[in-house]
């Protein structure tokens, strides 16, 4: 399988997906970490890739969506974003908007506290 079909298969088969360097629980890059730790806390469900593991995929992530940067979040097969997207997306409240469109669970309370403590 190819790393473009890899990515493709992991991006249908799971709601939300992190790809990373490093993991969810220990990520290896200051933007991986942020938006994981996001993620985290408001008690999203989602799958991590390791870039760091597969020179393949590292760049074949790069090359699918057509961005340059890692981060990258996916929810429900739609690219939403690197770091700076995602923070700013959460705290506008754009990202709960996100995950409630495409019914995603995560702790709205949560939310709202990252949003209270960058106000």
């Amino acid at each position: 399988m190819s790393a473009t079909d890899l990515i493709r298969d992991t991006i249908e088969k799971n709601d939300v997906v992190l790809y990373m360097k490093g993991t969810k629980m220990m990520p290896q890059c200051g933007f991986s970490s942020r938006v994981a730790g996001v993620l985290n806390y408001m008690g999203v469900d989602f799958t991590d890739v390791n870039v760091l593991a597969d020179p393949e995929i590292r760049q074949g992530i790069k090359d699918f969506s057509d961005w340059p940067t890692i981060p990258q979040l996916y929810v429900k097969g739609e690219f939403v974003g690197g770091c700076d997207i995602v923070t700013e997306m959460t705290l506008s409240g754009e990202l709960d908007a996100l995950f409630e469109a495409k019914g995603v669970k995560f702790d709205k309370e949560a939310a709202d506290k990252i949003r209270e403590a960058n106000a």
